[in-house]
């Protein structure tokens, strides 16, 4: 583990990684976001002697994960990489919604100092809990010279914000990063052994979210499937949608029954994008189609953002 002189801050949300159970080898009967994010950086004697910050900012299940929180997150994680005294930041978050969460922060914020997200699939009551190995990691990690940019480290291993995806339900190294691309490192006895470049890009700026109280978008995600018929659609579409990401089959394709109610979104001037269902590779022969390349739940909030730029 790399020493610093300046702080790292940890940013407590809940998730698994904060999750007890009444029995120490139940691995799934266990309710999230039950310990304080102080009592899990306590947890751990490596920890005891770095220069660190502990902070509650939820106590979320990451499946509840909102809008609110991801703006109440993102004002706190600019306020915090301004400071000069810190090095970097480290957020406890659920694996559920992780990868969503990661994606708008690096949209957002496009940070130059680390800003590392580390969960668990296992509770903190378990007789092999895998939370503290990643919070050790992601501390690591965020101590580390040179390191950039919105990244999670769960089992290990390293992911950018932007890629992430969950791929299992139960095991411990329950992430990837698709078909086409690794992770950016991995995390070895405390150092890091880097792969590929840290996420860059330029920030949205907090100002594109929406001010606390005011709604975000309304943005749905549709899978399109053998049988499916228009009702949720045309029921959609009646309430007042904003935004549909459909959830194509193979390489972008959706059902003709779609086909009308869908035309009928893009003439009210309801912004429909692509994306596939299928859990690995991009929609191929649409390079330049917004979404193509997205995961549905990144190309969701990709959306989101884009109506925010427009509502100006």
């Amino acid at each position: 583990m790399q020493s610093t002189t300046r702080k790292i801050v940890i940013l407590g949300t809940g998730g698994t990684i904060a999750g007890a159970s009444s029995s120490a080898t139940d691995n799934v009967g266990y309710k999230a976001g039950q310990l304080s994010v102080q009592s899990l950086v306590g947890a751990i004697p490596a920890l005891a002697s770095l220069p660190l910050e502990a902070e509650q900012l939820a106590q979320l299940d990451s499946k509840d994960m909102d809008h609110g929180t991801w703006t109440r997150l993102a004002h706190r994680v600019q306020a915090l990489v301004d400071r000069e005294d810190v090095q970097g930041v480290v957020i406890t978050h659920g694996t559920d919604t992780l990868e969503e969460t990661a994606y708008v922060l690096q949209r957002v914020l496009a940070p130059t100092k680390p800003v590392v997200l580390t969960a668990a699939m296992r509770p903190a009551t378990a007789v092999q809990a895998d939370g503290p190995q990643n919070l050790l990691d992601a501390v690591a990690l965020a101590g580390t010279s040179g390191v950039q940019g919105v990244v999670a480290v769960v089992a290990g291993q390293v992911w950018s914000g932007l890629e992430l995806r969950k791929q299992h339900t139960y095991r411990l190294d329950a992430f990837t990063a698709g078909a086409d691309a690794g992770p950016l490192g991995v995390i070895e006895e405390g150092h890091v052994r880097q792969f590929r470049a840290w996420p860059a890009g330029t920030p949205l700026g907090l100002a594109v979210l929406p001010a606390p109280g005011k709604a975000w978008p309304w943005v749905a995600v549709l899978a399109s499937h053998a049988g499916i018929e228009a009702r949720a659609l045309n029921a959609w579409q009646a309430a007042g949608l904003e935004g549909l990401v459909l959830a194509c089959t193979g390489n972008g394709t959706w059902h003709q029954s779609l086909e009308a109610p869908l035309q009928a979104l893009k003439d009210q001037g309801v912004p429909v994008w692509r994306t596939t269902r299928c859990a690995q590779g991009p929609i191929v022969g649409a390079p330049n189609e917004k979404g193509a390349a997205l995961s549905p739940w990144a190309a969701r909030i990709e959306l989101m953002l884009t109506l925010l730029q427009a509502r100006g």
